[in-house]
């Protein structure tokens, strides 16, 4: 199984439409036998989906996800775990072992509003309006 973490300096990356790097583990028997960082090559929202898929991935795990990249990657047949925030080689090791901690209604509507925003899991969701698990 090839298993997808968006990524940003060893952390799970809080936003997935703006991922500008992956981690891509290949998990055998519950335990990951290799891993590697690939760069998306610009895309963005829509496109990271297919992406995804390309490269065979079956299992996503991420920060703060909007319900268009959440229906793109459904309609691909990959697997998504949002919400998720930490080390990223932690997470995955968390989700081998069947304890990943993450939010199923994970959600981000940063497309409402001006300002720049990288990193949900920087703040409690009344400081800006977002909605991204915290």
């Amino acid at each position: 199984m090839i298993l997808a973490v968006t990524y940003e300096n060893g952390n799970v990356f809080q936003h997935f439409g703006h991922s500008k790097q992956f981690k891509l583990y290949e998990v055998e028997d519950n335990k990951v036998v290799s891993s590697k960082v690939i760069d998306t090559e610009g895309s963005g929202h829509g496109a990271l989906a297919d992406f995804l898929k390309t490269r065979n991935v079956e299992v996503l795990i991420c920060g703060g996800i909007g319900q268009g990249a959440k229906n793109a990657l459904a309609e691909a047949n990959i697997q998504l775990f949002g919400g998720v925030v930490g080390v990223a080689d932690d997470c995955v090791q968390d989700y081998v072992a069947g304890k990943l901690q993450y939010n199923a209604d994970v959600a981000c509507s940063h497309h409402d509003h001006d300002h720049d925003h990288e990193n949900c899991a920087s703040h409690d969701d009344h400081e800006c309006g977002h909605h991204c698990g915290n």
